[in-house]
C-alpha cells in the first residue's frame, strides 16, 4: 500500500522561520511537501487559483503584512476545499486572548514558535501522529 505524501501549507512572512520549519519537516520525513506563502493575501491567492490544493495541515502566522493571520483565518474558514483541513496558528504571540479568539474563529490550536528545530520536530510530529490516530479511528 502506497502512503499518501503529507502536505503542509506554511503562511509566514519571516524567511528564517520558513527555513526553520522546512528543516524540521525534513528531519521528520524528507518526503513531506511544504508549500509556502509570505502573507495571507498570497495564501488566499494560491488556494483560490488551485481548487485541487488541499493541504493536510495549515500553519498560519498571526503578525504579517497586507492580510494578517486573523483575517486570513476568517477567509480560509469560508473556503469549501479547506473545510476538513486543520489550521494551526503558529506565532510568537500566544496570549490567552489570542488563543481564545483564534479557537472561536475556527483554528485547531495555537502553537508558539519553538526556539529549536528539535522542539519544532517534536511539535510537528505530535500534530502528524494525532491526525494519523484520528484517521485510523474514523476507519474503524
Amino acid at each position: 500500500m502506497m502512503q499518501k505524501i503529507i502536505t503542509f501549507f506554511l503562511i509566514d512572512d519571516d524567511l528564517d522561520d520558513q527555513e526553520f520549519f522546512m528543516l524540521a519537516l525534513r528531519d521528520i520525513n524528507p518526503e513531506i511537501k511544504c508549500i509556502m506563502a509570505k502573507d495571507g493575501c498570497e495564501a488566499l491567492e494560491i488556494i483560490k487559483k488551485n481548487k485541487d490544493f488541499i493541504p493536510d495541515f495549515i500553519f498560519l502566522d498571526l503578525n504579517m503584512p497586507r492580510v494578517n493571520g486573523k483575517e486570513c483565518l476568517v477567509e480560509m474558514k469560508k473556503i469549501e476545499q479547506l473545510k476538513n483541513t486543520p489550521i494551526y496558528i503558529y506565532s510568537t504571540s500566544s496570549t490567552n486572548r489570542d488563543k481564545i479568539e483564534m479557537a472561536e474563529l475556527g483554528a485547531k490550536s495555537c502553537i508558539k514558535k519553538p526556539c529549536t528545530i528539535k522542539e519544532l520536530v517534536s511539535v510537528l510530529s505530535q500534530v502528524i501522529s494525532a491526525t494519523d490516530t484520528q484517521l485510523v479511528s474514523k476507519k474503524l
